[in-house]
């Protein structure tokens, strides 16, 4: 291993406008071997047993069904084939599995195996962005390996990678565009910079406007380190600024000039346009609150972020999925800082600064609007923070292991194992995971690893073999409770990491303890305890695709095979999309929901009445699980209950109450 590593550091950036630091290539002979190892580990992490989850989440699965059978339901991301109402978020990512459903068939595999497929590409990407960032190609190599490993193996992402909520592709775009602004700023190229504008607009279709929140951190590396003259960098971020607005704005005004009688109502929206998506429920209310729209409903800590503060992320369940090495990213930049201002022998070159500052801005921005955002938030969101933690983690490494011959580097990487165990040692107490006695192993081995790095730089395999043991301990808490919750099936469309009996209560609590969140099922290896909270717990009505509660009308042979029978244009209404998803994915028709998602203004009751005296809906199933919430959709949904109980005579199907409109 020191054999391996053991290059002199790159010398010191020798100017602004400097020549780019050479282009990372493949010449070292293990490095292709080990990239293969590498992601072949994260595609069998991401795709085992797969099948487990069912459908996942029904409300996007149902989309991507209706995509699967529509290419108008595809093209606008409907929750119908009949296009009456869409999902509550842009489309890209039912893009991706619509396809998919569309090529094979609809199934677990064909809703799943592109979020699985999308995370492999996650790392791999990962990966070869990170390598840029160090000149050393062995040292690059072992830096791009530590990053795409971290990432693979963060809990959040082997929850959110093997689920079909749109966040893997979200992910996915934002390290695409990393790659393209690392090549940018190496070259001091705007073709490359606006091929990371392109990205970062499809990020905007995936998930609106958190897939712009490290567009500061983009446009910040590149105008400070872009290799060209600043009227250049100027103008190829005006360029890069423009092929984003194209690559996110054409869908969106698409929509805005189709006839909105001849499409399906914007979901989540107040007025069925998608700018209000972008202000309110999607933009600004989720960060905002109730001064955003719709987003902000449920107020501060509203479905399980906990209070806001800094100690968010720290905390319950944000903690379980993101925050194990935080503490070690966030020392990273510590140290970047002070590797940047010192002067000397080995300083930065213009790459590893170019990365410190990508990856930087990436997790500070991020990780401070996930904080402090008092609307809507959900756990699962934090996955987005692990490209950059993995990134800081490899970058950090390799820097701390260069300058292994000073003291603050011995220090850098001791100080990195104990942050890595001791954190860990905390999260995996609380949740109470695993056997105690193999947290003290952990953290004890850390600490004489840690203690053997500091006074051993003179015995080079000693040193080398404490780094090895020691990483590994410091590592070892995150990757088995990452494998525990890719070996827990998850449901409903919160999903949180595997369940324990740790903290409880929402907005704050444990992992499916009493009281807690649900969405998870299976008892997880490694120790974990059995699940005590499921699917449909203290469910409210979410914004993100919904909870689910109340039962699986889906369950109900009876009703599933009198909505195959019917020919109308939609088989049946319901109120809300997660009754109408599940029952559109179980008899294979349309289904109207009403008021949406999130409580939808639609339809009005004189809508519903001239549907069904146009005969276009076979029955209405009373009930109904996802509408209700925004303004004046309640009293809509109940104007309609009303109605149809005042004029049609109620039969009882299995367990649901039907009542025959044609």
């Amino acid at each position: 291993m020191t054999t391996l590593l053991s290059r002199p550091a790159a010398e010191p950036d020798e100017g602004r406008h400097r020549a780019p630091d050479p282009k990372p290539r493949e010449r070292v002979a293990w490095s292709r071997p080990a990239v293969a190892i590498l992601l072949v580990a994260t595609a069998i992490l991401y795709i085992w047993d797969l099948s487990a989850s069912g459908y996942a989440n029904t409300f996007y699965a149902a989309a991507a069904q209706a995509g699967g059978e529509s290419w108008k339901a595809w093209f606008f991301g409907s929750l119908d084939a009949q296009n009456f109402i869409t999902v509550d978020k842009p489309p890209a990512s039912l893009w991706v599995t619509g396809l998919s459903v569309r090529l094979f068939g609809m199934s677990s595999w064909a809703v799943l195996v592109p979020q699985a497929l999308m995370g492999v590409g996650s790392v791999g990407l990962l990966y070869l962005t990170v390598r840029r960032a160090i000149t050393d190609q062995r040292l690059a190599t072992a830096a791009g390996l530590i990053a795409g490993g971290v990432l693979a193996f963060t809990p959040a992402a082997a929850l959110m990678f093997r689920f079909n909520n749109p966040d893997a592709l979200l992910v996915l775009l934002m390290v695409a565009g990393a790659y393209c602004v690392m090549r940018a700023t190496a070259a001091g190229s705007g073709r490359w910079l606006a091929m990371a504008g392109v990205a970062l607009g499809f990020a905007f279709l995936t998930k609106m406007l958190q897939g712009l929140l490290v567009l500061p951190a983009f446009g910040l590396v590149y105008l400070l380190l872009a290799n060209t003259g600043w009227v250049r960098r100027v103008l190829h971020l005006l360029g890069a600024a423009l092929a984003l607005v194209a690559a996110a704005g054409w869908w969106v005004l698409a929509v805005a000039l189709w006839p909105a009688s001849a499409r399906p109502y914007i979901g989540g929206s107040t007025d069925n346009t998608v700018m209000d998506l972008v202000l309110g429920y999607n933009g600004l209310g989720r960060i905002f609150g109730a001064s955003g729209g719709g987003g902000g409903q449920g107020g501060a800590g509203s479905s399980f972020g906990g209070a806001t503060g800094l100690s968010r992320l720290f905390s319950s369940e944000m903690g379980y999925e993101i925050s194990w090495l935080l503490p070690v990213a966030l020392l990273v930049i510590a140290f970047g800082v002070y590797l940047a201002v010192r002067r000397g022998p080995n300083t930065l070159t213009h790459n590893t600064k170019a990365a410190l500052v990508l990856w930087s801005g990436w997790l500070v921005v991020t990780a401070l609007v996930f904080s402090y955002m008092s609307g809507t938030i959900h756990p699962y969101y934090t996955v987005a923070l692990a490209p950059a933690i993995a990134a800081l983690v490899g970058v950090g490494g390799v820097l701390a292991w260069e300058r292994r011959g000073t003291a603050i580097g011995r220090l850098m990487l001791a100080a990195m194992i104990v942050a890595a165990s001791a954190w860990s040692l905390v999260l995996l107490d609380r949740a109470d995971f695993g056997p105690v006695w193999i947290r003290w192993v952990m953290i004890s081995v850390a600490a004489v690893s840690a203690v053997a790095i500091v006074v051993g730089g003179r015995w080079r395999k000693t040193f080398a073999t404490a780094v090895l043991i020691g990483s590994l301990a410091g590592f070892g808490g995150v990757g088995t409770f990452a494998i525990a919750t890719a070996a827990t099936a998850h449901s409903g469309s919160i999903p949180t990491a595997v369940s324990s009996v740790g903290d409880s209560g929402m907005g704050g609590g444990g992992m499916g303890g009493p009281g807690g969140q649900g969405g998870t099922r299976g008892t997880p290896p490694a120790g974990g305890q059995a699940p005590t909270g499921q699917a449909g717990t203290e469910q409210p009505t979410g914004a993100d695709g919904g909870m689910g509660g109340g039962g699986d009308v889906s369950a109900n042979t009876e009703l599933t095979a009198l909505l195959e029978a019917s020919d109308a244009t939609w088989a049946a209404a319901t109120g809300g999309s997660q009754s109408a998803a599940q029952l559109e994915i179980a008899s294979g028709t349309s289904v109207m929901a009403i008021g949406g998602w999130s409580g939808d203004p639609t339809p009005t009751l004189e809508e519903f009445i001239a549907y069904v005296q146009d005969g276009k809906i076979g029955y209405y199933i009373s009930g109904g699980q996802g509408g209700g919430g925004m303004g004046g959709s309640e009293s809509s949904a109940q104007q309609i209950s009303e109605w149809v109980a005042a004029n049609y005579t109620a039969t009882t199907v299995g367990s649901s109450t039907v009542y025959k409109l044609t």
